[in-house]
């Protein structure tokens, strides 16, 4: 097709280029990548929950009993038992009246947001949202406003002006994925009561980990109520694949009506729920691995901030580290690589430009003397590379 191979000659000038990396065996503190084993620092898989024996075990008896797959969408016949199962557990979990499954993160978030919204209606979202949210704000003909993020006092000023509008829809993340910083959820929560709008909090990676006892957002702050759709998804700290919104018993059937990415797609594999079902148990019952998380999160932060590296407003497991330059961000992830670390480059258009970073996460299943192992090779390829 024209234009193409000028496109990618662009992209590789600009350091902008992508490609795919073989990964060989599970994913686990450690990984195979292209034949060499490194030290995963570029995996959401936050409590090690994608090997934990229980997990797989919950795949493998699901599969056995239902089969490899659904069949159909759930409004024919892949409706199996166990969805609706696991929907009841995530509204427990959640406190919410009840949830829906969707097949993936983007998924749920374009169905959510797209037909929720309407080309009289407007969204306010958070600049840093993640790009489903933002795909979903396009295919709905909303009128579509970004404020900056993280400011509570901008939101305010846009909806003191938002009178015309059919219906208001904030939308923000808990965890932001990039960043690793946390939603202001309270005063938004606040914003949304004062001025009549529904309020969207995308729980993608907070689930699991932010909370006494792991359910997210609104349980680090206190929240009882005052969120109106939560969504999130099963492959960040569950380990698993797949994504939910809870809410209302009027919104899951809304949704069922209404959300194209729902009613069109065939459903998860019955594994695929089996394994969700036993990460949940999981992380209600062990609070064990979300501490070590915090630990080692808290540690590997630290350190970093030590040798100089700008973590940025990181309060989370998600730890970037600033380069701002593309080309230096992707030669420093490749000079880790030869260390035996794997941090992952970021660049434009996941981050703005200017901001391209490696985004460091960490696992509850990193050992202290990985960490170490890691902040040594942070501090050897920051000097090489005269960042540090």
């Amino acid at each position: 097709m024209k234009g193409l191979g000028e496109e990618l000659l662009r992209l590789k000038d600009e350091g902008l280029y992508r490609w795919l990396r073989t990964v060989k065996g599970g994913q686990g503190p450690y990984i195979d990548i292209d034949g060499k084993k490194v030290l995963n620092l570029s995996s959401n898989n936050y409590l090690g929950l994608a090997s934990h024996p229980k997990v797989k075990e919950g795949f493998i008896n699901a599969t056995k009993k239902y089969g490899a797959g659904a069949g159909a969408s759930r409004l024919i016949s892949g409706n199996i038992e166990i969805f609706e199962e696991l929907e009841k557990k995530i509204a427990g979990f959640k406190g919410t009246e009840t949830a829906l499954i969707f097949s993936t993160g983007y998924m749920a978030n374009v169905g959510i947001i797209s037909s929720l919204a309407g080309k009289d209606d407007l969204i306010l979202s958070d600049k840093l949202n993640h790009a489903s949210i933002i795909d979903g704000c396009l295919l709905s003909r909303a009128a579509f406003k970004r404020f900056p993020h993280r400011d509570t006092k901008k939101l305010e000023e846009l909806l003191k002006n938002s009178s015309g509008y059919g219906q208001k829809l904030i939308i923000t993340e808990g965890v932001f994925s990039m960043d690793g910083d946390i939603a202001p959820l309270p005063e938004i929560v606040n914003l949304s009561k004062k001025y009549s709008a529904t309020l969207m909090l995308d729980e993608a990676h907070a689930t699991g980990v932010l909370g006494k006892n792991g359910k997210g957002t609104m349980e680090h702050f206190g929240l009882k109520n005052g969120v109106d759709i939560i969504m999130g998804t099963f492959g960040k700290a569950l380990g698993v694949f797949g994504a939910y919104a809870a809410g209302t018993e009027e919104l899951r059937e809304y949704l069922i009506n209404k959300a194209r990415s729902q009613i069109f797609t065939t459903g998860l594999p019955p594994g695929v729920i089996g394994a969700v079902i036993q990460a949940l148990d999981i992380v209600e019952k062990e609070s064990g691995l979300r501490e070590q998380l915090k630990e080692n999160m808290a540690f590997f932060r630290k350190g970093l901030q030590e040798l100089g590296f700008n973590t940025m407003n990181s309060e989370t497991q998600i730890i970037p580290v600033l380069i701002g330059d593309s080309k230096v961000a992707m030669k420093m992830s490749e000079m880790l690589i030869e260390q035996g670390v794997f941090a992952q480059g970021i660049r434009p258009p996941t981050v703005p430009k200017g901001y391209a970073r490696l985004r460091a996460t960490l696992m509850a299943t990193h050992t202290r003397e990985d960490l170490e192992k890691a902040l040594d090779a942070f501090q050897k390829t920051g000097k090489e590379l005269a960042i540090i």
